[in-house]
């Protein structure tokens, strides 16, 4: 039986992305964390991940809402069915709480552990056709990685687009972790 002994109590969440139809690890997912806040006395929380911009559609957040409750999955905290966000840590939406991130991406990036990439669509999707051809996995080496700040900042400026990238080390290790489930 799975348990969870702590003075905190329970919060879980499935963030799906609606940037398509529900995915079936996504609704398993969704029921291991919805069962084990149940079994808790904890919360189970919806937020979606709507920060893909340009695949983010209305009406796949509007499938998965409705796929959950089909499923008999009801969430305590989150975005709910009207669309409306209920908790108290609203807003549910990753997109409406960038004011709340930005603090941390700031810390992230003066800690050296986040950079600025300023690689295109046209250099990723170079890089997705070479791993392909290769039969490897498509991992993104950014040549941003390493650059130094002035040159981020110069580009900053002219208002070039870029994403924040984790600043992951370069050798691989064991990762361990104890996962409650398996």
């Amino acid at each position: 039986m799975l348990t969870y002994n702590s003075q905190q109590p329970i919060r879980v969440r499935i963030a799906p992305s609606p940037t398509g139809r529900l995915h079936i690890g996504t609704a398993r997912t969704a029921l291991f964390n919805y069962l084990f806040a149940r079994r808790n006395g904890g919360a189970f929380i919806l937020r979606i991940e709507d920060t893909d911009k340009d695949r983010s559609k209305q009406e796949f957040e509007n499938e998965i809402v409705s796929y959950l409750h089909w499923l008999g999955i009801v969430w305590d905290e989150g975005v709910m069915p009207d669309g409306k966000n209920a908790g108290a840590d609203a807003p549910y939406r990753s997109s409406e709480r960038m004011k709340l991130y930005r603090p941390y991406i700031e810390k992230l990036l003066e800690e050296g552990k986040a950079f600025y990439c300023f690689m295109t669509e046209a250099e990723l999707d170079e890089a997705r056709k070479k791993a392909a051809a290769d039969g490897t996995a498509f991992l993104i080496r950014s040549p941003w990685r390493d650059t130094p700040s002035e040159e981020a900042k110069k580009k900053l400026a002219a208002g070039e687009a870029y994403v924040i990238r984790f600043k992951i080390p370069l050798s691989r290790g064991i990762v361990v972790f104890n996962d409650l489930i398996r």
